[in-house]
């Protein structure tokens, strides 16, 4: 009786069976799971990094971590490719129609993820924002050129700049050049002027700004403390992005921008956890908790290449890796002091036991890669003679105590150990103190630091960004210019380059600046290492990372 009572459920089953395997049924279930992305699967990416952001806001800071973020949710006038060239972002053209002029024509039928239009009101309060004193920006060396942002019309701006200035596109490609909505900026004033107790709307404030009245001054200084509380919490850009959470220390959760211009992506969401630990993001690339592990360190290289599940991206990069002296502080301010030290380092010894072999070392300041590269450079190679010999000549031949600060990241650490043998060696003894990756910023602005590791990434391509953040005395502070170096040749070389048209003028102004720096040493110049993520190819396809160290999703694809 048991087994009659079963016979109608299976002569069910079977018809089932044999509707499944009709092709027809197949075909449109593809097609219908696809939707609008023609049959491709679609799902969700999580990327482990090591570090966390530091803000939302784009004008808040100049980090890695911080920008890996920004850029997706924020896009450019300019975009830049992974091959470092540069193509139509939210500019579809930009023309030098004038010396100090450039024309930009902006990308129509463009949406915030707000909902409203993009306009060139957006790029204006964008690019007047991240000038303004108030805002107090890390990042105002890459656009305190432009004097005014002209609206000719809603889809086309001049930019007005003090001198002519030819990498001002590169600069406009950068991930802090993200266009921000005009609503969004207008409701971060509005809570700045509110907690300041200024009786003052935002296009008021603006208006002030540009007319440069003394009363601006006093509201400059009454709010710029409560700049940026509402953006490091909101987002509200074009990219293909949208924020839906942020947990600090933990996680940034977005969503795909169904309204996004720039073509489909295949992604739903995208989630950024903050795993410091090395071998931890590892562990969860190899379990598939993390689809893409950033910041893959040398010595787990060969383990994610190996994987079963796991594959090893790598690009050369545009960054250097250095050791920083603060040249106003005793025995620093001595050149010669500085010299001995570089001399004393054994880059090699660093790339090999540190990267495995991943890198190369570097001659001054510039990689290989970023216009302007001197090729005739010689660095400070290692020479532990020329070291004593040069110590002996100053007033701390017999050596010296000092410290060396570096982030909470195992190589650097490991680094630094190096360095400190190697010191050891002219009785110069250093201590190392670690800091969190955002105390260590901050630090890095007081100038209380001896020597510190830290690094610098040329994202422009350009030598301007690489030399002019890092040594121009308008630098100093948390712009780059961590060294306090300064010295008025070298400024005015770096000036000339960014003023002049002519790209034979500027070389050569980058050239002898570069000499400059090998011979004065304002920091002992390490290595140019290639950038190395980890992703999961189990279901995921096509992750690139640029020379800039960032994780491009543009391709990707699901199995």
């Amino acid at each position: 009786m048991k087994r009659l009572l079963y016979l109608p459920f299976i002569l069910a089953m079977v018809f089932v069976l044999q509707a499944c395997t009709d092709d027809g049924g197949v075909e449109e279930s593809a097609e219908e799971s696809g939707g609008e992305n023609g049959g491709e699967a679609t799902g969700d990416i999580v990327i482990g990094s090591a570090d966390d952001v530091v803000t939302l806001d784009p004008h808040g800071s100049n980090d890695s971590a911080s920008s890996q973020v920004r850029r997706n949710i924020y896009e450019p006038l300019i975009f830049q490719t992974v091959e470092m060239e540069l193509e139509p972002g939210l500019a579809e053209a930009w023309e030098a129609t004038e010396d100090d002029v450039w024309t930009l024509t902006l990308r129509e039928g463009t949406t915030f993820h707000n909902g409203s239009d993009f306009t060139a009101e957006d790029v204006k309060a964008t690019l007047d924002r991240v000038r303004d004193p108030a805002v107090g920006s890390a990042v105002t060396f890459l656009f305190e050129m432009i004097e005014e942002v002209e609206v000719v019309d809603d889809h086309e701006v001049n930019l007005h700049t003090e001198y002519p200035f030819a990498p001002l596109p590169s600069h406009l490609a950068h991930s802090t050049a993200g266009i921000i909505s005009k609503e969004l900026i207008d409701e971060d004033y509005q809570a700045a002027l509110d907690e300041a107790g200024v009786d003052m709307t935002p296009d008021e404030y603006y208006e002030l700004r540009e007319s440069g009245d003394d009363e601006f001054e006093e509201v400059m200084d009454e709010i710029s403390e409560h700049i940026g509380q509402v953006l490091s919490a909101e987002t509200d850009g074009t990219n293909h992005l949208m924020l839906e959470s942020r947990s600090a220390g933990d996680e940034v959760v977005t969503t795909k921008f169904e309204d996004y211009q720039g073509g489909d992506r295949n992604f739903e969401t995208v989630t950024f956890r903050v795993l410091p630990e090395s071998g931890a993001r590892m562990a969860e690339l190899e379990t598939g908790g993390i689809n893409i592990a950033t910041d893959v360190d040398s010595s787990n290289a060969s383990r994610v290449s190996e994987g079963e599940d796991t594959e090893l991206v790598e690009n050369e990069s545009v960054r250097l890796n250095y050791l920083g002296m603060n040249v106003e502080k005793e025995p620093f301010d001595d050149v010669r002091v500085r010299q001995a030290i570089a001399h004393a380092i054994d880059k090699e010894e660093i790339i090999e036991g540190v990267y495995d072999g991943n890198g190369v070392p570097a001659e001054g300041p510039l990689a290989p890669d970023v216009w302007g590269y001197n090729e005739n450079l010689e660095g400070r190679s290692f020479d532990l003679d020329q070291a004593r010999e040069l110590l002996a000549e100053t007033d701390v031949a017999d050596g010296f105590s000092t410290t060396i600060w570096i982030s909470e990241d195992q190589e650097i650490r490991d680094i630094a150990l190096f360095v400190q043998e190697r010191l050891g060696e002219l009785n110069i003894d250093v201590e190392i103190e670690q800091f969190e990756w955002g105390a260590y910023l901050d630090i890095l602005a007081t100038g209380d630091q001896d020597m510190f590791i830290h690094g610098w990434t040329t994202v422009t391509g350009d030598a301007d960004y690489g030399l002019y953040a890092l040594f121009h005395t308008d630098s100093i502070d948390a712009s780059g210019n961590r060294t306090w170096y300064s010295n008025p040749e070298l400024d005015d070389l770096l000036d000339q380059g960014r003023t002049e048209p002519d790209e034979d003028v500027r070389y050569d102004a980058y050239t002898e600046a570069q000499e400059i720096l090998v011979d004065e040493v304002p920091m002992s110049y390490l290595f140019h290492n290639n950038f190395m993520i980890g992703v999961n190819n189990s279901a995921l396809d096509g992750v690139e990372v640029d020379p800039s160290g960032a994780v491009r999703l543009d391709d990707v694809t699901f199995e």
